[in-house]
């Protein structure tokens, strides 16, 4: 008797986490231990492929409390839309 046959899905129904839109505010630590902040814009090309642009920000922050902040006022971000590099 032959055995079940496992067959692994391809197509749109398989999850590709190379498309996986990236969290919008990127923090980081400079080589003196400031924070800084980088925000992230990810669009896609006609293939539906995401191209995140990134810019860093020039201002420094002293703790990660006082960045986030600063991203409240400035840019509106919110609880969950932070990632840490």
């Amino acid at each position: 008797m032959v055995g079940a046959i496992k067959v692994k899905p391809v197509g749109k129904s398989t999850a590709d986490t190379s498309r996986v839109p990236v969290k919008p505010y990127l923090i980081t630590n400079d080589e003196l231990g400031h924070f800084r902040l980088t925000l992230r814009r990810t669009r896609y090309n006609s293939q539906n492929y995401p191209l995140v642009d990134s810019e860093l920000q020039a201002e420094t922050f002293p703790s990660m409390a006082a960045l986030r902040a600063f991203a409240r006022e400035q840019f509106g971000a919110e609880a969950g839309q932070f990632a840490r590099g």
